[in-house]
């Protein structure tokens, strides 16, 4: 199997900075409405609810944040019914976000650059972070949920979005304690009888790290949990499951907490990426049996992943799928995000690792080479072998840019299908929704948000999965954009106005 995709030399450029700056705008309004304004029509069979999170606050006050991913999270719930759908967002309502805007300014230290007013003397010594649960919102357990992953979940009313407060899952996890962003969904669990598992984590750094791993059943309760620590310092976002183990991919940084305790540096500027050494792969196996070494170490070539796609087990090997960069886009003093050469870094590619467990080696290959990010595959594929998967991409085959459209790869034949909003369209993570009954892997809708910077608004777009070149089934336009996002999730259950 040969899936490298070569791409030629850009020459022009498919986007103006002016445009894409336009997603990075504070939304301060909260709606409720249902959207009339579509172009196409919604596919009847599409019956469900989508949830996305993301920062919806860039300022506070009209004093700009350090990085976006400092922003507090904002939860948008557009819930399809007899071929209609419904909006509404509305801010988590975290300690700190209540206390900022009370105050009306900056009361605490961002984890990726934004100081408290004053310089270092108002921020020395000062170790809290605020909890802006901002990552990624899920549905499981009967409950949704506003992740972020350095802190505890917040609970959420799934209809009417409003705070509920924090989730423990009946005191498994202590206050404070992290619950990640990035959870996997297991739909069939073969050691538990084929129920769906959902698998989480949570990294606790320092010299050494501590990685515990979380299984919950479908009613919400941590059924399985173990705890392990690793050597060195873990910058993990994202991680994936098979059937038998847990992987994380250790990316080769630092961190010196100095000149954050001085008040100096926030926390992600004191992250530096080591391109000198290697990226390390920790493999824990999720059911160890007695006298089975608990974890295996692997090394790969320096890069660093934020996010995978899938992993999957054939014999002694597992191949995983995932979105590498030549280093990590490091977060400078006094940089202004917004402002940002994205042809001066390096795009993240497709890449697959096949790992041998038996003799301990690991080889890459490059999938595709078109700048992509945000991935989204069949929901019951996780940890599985798979065909196709979807990602936000740039327009361009080649070279680093905002993300401006959607490809599908089909992995079996290499072929792939693509769909632009560019010149001024910019769009976020795809979310692949399975039509009911289906029986084919990409029988089903693609939806994504698309900041259009023309109207200064988002639409949500739908796509055929398996076929894109029939362009947009529905374009739905909504009254205001929503700022550029980070995660969400689908789930069939219907939350909204009837």
């Amino acid at each position: 199997m040969h899936l490298k995709s070569q791409g030629s030399p850009v020459t022009e450029k498919f986007y103006t900075r002016a445009d894409w700056q336009g997603g990075y705008q504070s939304l301060t309004q909260e709606f409720d409405y249902w959207i009339d304004d579509i172009e196409g029509e919604i596919p009847r069979e599409l019956e469900g609810t989508l949830f996305r999170n993301g920062p919806g606050l860039l300022d506070v006050n009209g004093k700009f944040l350090h990085h976006p991913f400092d922003g507090d999270g904002m939860i948008s719930k557009i819930t399809f019914t007899n071929g209609r759908a419904h909006f509404r967002n509305r801010f988590v309502q975290t300690t700190g976000y209540l206390a900022e805007q009370k105050a009306g300014k900056i009361l605490y230290r961002g984890t990726f650059g934004t100081q408290k007013p004053g310089g270092w003397r108002a921020n020395i010594f000062d170790f809290k972070l605020k909890n802006i649960a901002n990552t990624n919102v899920i549905y499981w357990g009967g409950k949704l949920l506003a992740l972020w992953e350095a802190s505890e979940a917040y609970r959420l009313d799934p209809k009417t979005l409003e705070t509920l407060g924090n989730e423990y899952f009946n005191g498994a996890l202590s206050a404070g304690e992290a619950f990640a962003a990035h959870p996997r969904l297991e739909n069939n669990c073969e050691q538990d009888g084929g129920e769906p598992r959902l698998v989480n984590f949570s990294i606790k750094p320092g010299l050494s790290t501590t990685i515990t791993i979380f299984e919950l059943n479908l009613v919400g309760e941590i059924v399985r949990q173990q705890a392990h620590k690793v050597p060195g310092f873990c910058f993990i976002h994202d991680f994936v499951i098979t059937p038998n183990y847990c992987i994380f991919f250790q990316n080769p940084v630092t961190f010196n907490p100095i000149p954050f305790a001085l008040g100096i540096r926030a926390a992600g500027e004191c992250i530096k990426f080591q391109a000198n050494q290697p990226t390390k792969i920790i493999i824990i196996p999720r059911f160890p049996k007695k006298g089975q070494e608990e974890i295996k170490f692997l090394e790969t070539q320096s890069g660093f992943v934020f996010h995978h796609v899938n992993a999957f087990e054939v014999g002694e090997e597992v191949l995983i799928d995932s979105i590498c960069y030549q280093d990590l886009p490091e977060v400078e003093p006094k940089s202004d995000f917004r402002q940002v050469d994205f042809e001066a870094s390096s795009p993240g590619q497709l890449w697959r690792f096949y790992l041998n467990l038996k003799n301990g080696t690991v080889q890459r290959e490059l999938i595709d080479s078109r700048c992509c990010e945000f991935p989204s595959i069949h929901p019951a594929n996780v940890g599985h072998p798979y065909r196709y998967l979807y990602i936000g991409a740039a327009h361009a085959e080649s070279g680093n840019a905002p993300l401006q459209a959607l490809l599908k790869i089909d992995l079996q034949s290499g072929e792939r299908q693509f769909w632009s909003a560019a010149p001024r369209g910019f769009v976020g993570e795809p979310i692949f929704v399975p039509r009911p009954d289906s029986e084919k892997e990409d029988d089903g809708w693609v939806l994504a948000l698309v900041y259009d910077a023309v109207h200064h608004r988002s639409d949500l777009v739908i796509l055929d999965a398996s076929d894109f070149s029939k362009g947009t089934i529905a374009r739905l336009h909504l009254k205001h954009h929503i700022p550029y996002g980070l995660h969400g999730s689908f789930t069939s259950e219907v939350f909204g106005e009837i």
